[in-house]
């Protein structure tokens, strides 16, 4: 009798519904055996739909009861689009001669209102994938959709207000291969409430209320997602089944120890960043420590946490590790001394800890090729280091206190330097923010640097030789914020260099470039540039593609050559607008756009009749002089002649 007083209503919606006139609808667009009707204000399927239409797209109208008749009466769908609707009455068993429809999408509707009626929308027969995310669902509200639904893999709640996994909530879907809950209210999944799903392979449970997982035991499942929940406790069962938990994602959650995982298990992704990890032992104890053998773990991300120190001993079972993310923690010491460990390792982050130590061994991690060490602030390390790290190719140590050997013999060195020659893979180095003092000759000699990052090192004093060596393989090179005045490297001899960024400093003349430049970009913002040699410009010209020029304070009509290239050239000036110069006829400073030759000119017109008028006024004022003093001595003269 509830049921009936709730459909009640909705009958006599859809009655008053069809007594109205029928009005002229937008027509569909058809291709082949697909009709596409998203976006045309409809409040069902327009009536002359094809015979034998297979997919029906009717997402973003204004459909409101789904029955036979808003379906237009087909019956041989293969995918049905109902997204973005405000269905809120399907009818019952509208779907139960659909034998062919395998996809059926009823997210963003009212389905809230319906589930209220307590009437299970099946069979759905043959639906494989069914998407009822952003419907305003409860718990116990999914079971009406899913009740009869033996064929059904994939499933998507996503977005509603369920707070429970009850034990049968998916016991009419034994089927179901991946199901999504994300961003629900759960805070409580019961005991077996996925042990029917034998093909269950891949769970999203992120972004709920979930504070606890105790004896996990879904051997066959392959993707789980437990992500930004409110976790603080991770356990599977003491079982020597084999586990074929491939992905696992624990990251932003409030666990402070390490997750005890399957000990027979094939994991290759493991994320616990973003947690309150404080120890990579389980229980936190020294007796306790994790048995759990990594053999194919190819990620693991344990960033932003509270973690102090790593032992070596951690990695022993992680014969297969390419990329460890430990940045963002407190780690002080950092060291791999055995040189079987992290054997495959490609990728290690350990930046913003705060490591004072760094060792790696002789033969250790053959296969590293980017090492990120910025936010450390390191003041001392092995000067060959990094000449033990065959494959690196990449190096972040911006952000440090580092100092830099010479790679010349007999050359006395700070204490404590570290050495960057003969590193011969070595293609990115980021040197910035390290309080540089001095870069000695040759420091990068024998390595193939593409991108050499020195900026943010106020005072640093270059060699004239500093980048010798880097001649024919480096591209990029940053030196912004460095407090130069003027460079004594010789820049026209690194043939391959594209882009250079000299921005903040306090140049007052541009390095010199000969007609072989392959300069492409060039920043010289925030400098103290008045005259821009000719020479050097014409020679940039023929392959310089974008300057920056913003904030100097240039001469209007001594750099008529720089003016013509903005103007007539394909060089583009990012920041035009903020490129000014100084002209004697303006108190303000001019925008470079607006300066004309004529200008120029009229200006130095202007300045040729001054310099005359004041140079004839000088030679009268010298004739009169001269005159006056002339007659003084002819009187003068005169007067001892008498006497």
């Amino acid at each position: 009798m509830a049921a009936f007083q709730l459909l009640f209503p909705l009958i006599l919606s859809c009655v008053a519904a069809s007594a109205r006139p029928p009005r002229h609808l937008p027509a569909c667009q058809v291709v082949q055996m697909d009709a596409f009707c998203s976006d045309l204000s409809l409040r069902s399927a327009p009536a002359d739909l094809p015979h034998g239409v297979q997919m029906l797209d009717l997402s973003r109208n204004q459909v409101q009861n789904l029955t036979q008749k808003t379906l237009a009466y087909h019956t041989g769908f293969h995918h049905l689009n109902l997204h973005s609707n405000n269905i809120h009455f399907i009818q019952p068993g509208l779907f139960k001669d659909m034998t062919d429809l395998k996809v059926l999408d009823l997210s963003k509707n009212h389905l809230n209102v319906f589930a209220l009626s307590k009437i299970n929308i099946g069979p759905l027969t043959a639906v494989e994938s069914l998407d009822l995310s952003n419907n305003g669902l409860y718990t116990g509200m999914s079971d009406y959709f899913l009740a009869d639904s033996p064929s059904l893999a994939n499933l998507s709640l996503n977005g509603n207000s369920i707070t429970k996994i009850a034990q049968n909530t998916f016991s009419g879907s034994s089927s179901l291969r991946k199901i999504s809950l994300h961003n629900n209210v759960i805070l409580e999944i019961e005991d077996g409430a996925f042990d029917s799903l034998d093909h269950l392979t891949e769970l999203d449970l992120s972004k709920n209320s979930i504070t606890c997982i105790t004896d996990f035991n879904l051997c066959n499942l392959k993707v789980l997602n437990l992500s930004k929940n409110s976790m603080e406790l991770f356990h599977s069962t003491a079982s020597t089944l084999s586990y074929k938990l491939l992905h696992l994602d624990l990251s932003e959650n409030k666990m402070p120890y390490f997750p005890l995982l399957p000990r027979q298990n094939m994991l290759e992704y493991l994320d616990v960043s973003r947690n309150h990890l404080q120890s990579i032992n389980v229980m936190g104890s020294l007796e306790k420590k994790t048995n759990v053998f990594f053999y194919y773990l190819k990620y693991l991300d344990m960033s932003y946490n509270q973690l102090k120190s790593i032992p070596d001993s951690f990695f022993y079972c992680m014969g297969s590790l390419e990329v460890l993310n430990v940045s963002n923690n407190c780690i002080s010491s950092f060291s791999i001394t055995n040189p079987g460990l992290l054997q495959t390792v490609k990728i290690i982050n350990l930046s913003y800890n705060s490591l004072q130590s760094l060792t790696f061994g002789e033969n250790t991690m053959q296969s590293l090729e980017k090492l990120f060490l910025h936010g450390n602030d390191l003041a001392t390390l092995d000067h060959q280091m990094f000449q033990r790290l065959p494959s690196i190719k990449h190096l972040q140590l911006q952000q440090n206190n580092l100092k830099i050997c010479s790679s010349q013999e007999n050359h006395e060195d700070p204490p404590g330097c570290v050495s960057f020659a003969f590193i011969r893979n070595l293609q990115f180095l980021n040197l910035s923010e390290n309080n540089l003092r001095n870069l000695p000759a040759n420091a990068f000699a024998n390595t193939s640097l593409m991108l050499l990052d020195l900026s943010l090192n106020p005072g640093l004093d270059m060699d004239k030789d500093s980048l010798s060596g880097l001649e024919h393989t480096l591209i990029h090179l940053l030196l912004s914020e460095n407090n130069i005045s003027s460079l004594n490297t010789d820049l026209s001899s690194l043939r391959s260099l594209k882009h250079i960024d000299l921005s903040t400093n306090q140049l007052t003349t541009l390095p010199m470039w000969n007609k072989d430049s392959s300069i492409e970009s060039l920043n010289l913002q925030n400098n103290n540039l008045v005259t821009l040699e000719s020479s050097t410009m014409l020679a940039l010209e023929h392959s310089l593609k974008t300057l920056y020029m913003g904030s100097n304070p240039l001469s209007c009509c001594s750099n008529l050559d720089f003016l013509h290239m903005v103007q007539h050239s394909a060089v583009v000036v990012p920041d035009i607008e903020t490129v000014t110069c100084v002209h004697e006829e303006y108190s303000e400073p001019v925008n470079i756009e607006k300066v004309t030759q004529e200008m120029c000119h009229r200006s130095g017109v202007q300045n040729y009749v001054i310099a005359v008028v004041v140079i004839v006024c000088v030679v009268m004022i010298v004739l009169g002089l001269l005159v006056k003093c002339f007659h003084k001595r002819k009187r003068k003269h005169i007067r001892s002649f008498t006497a």
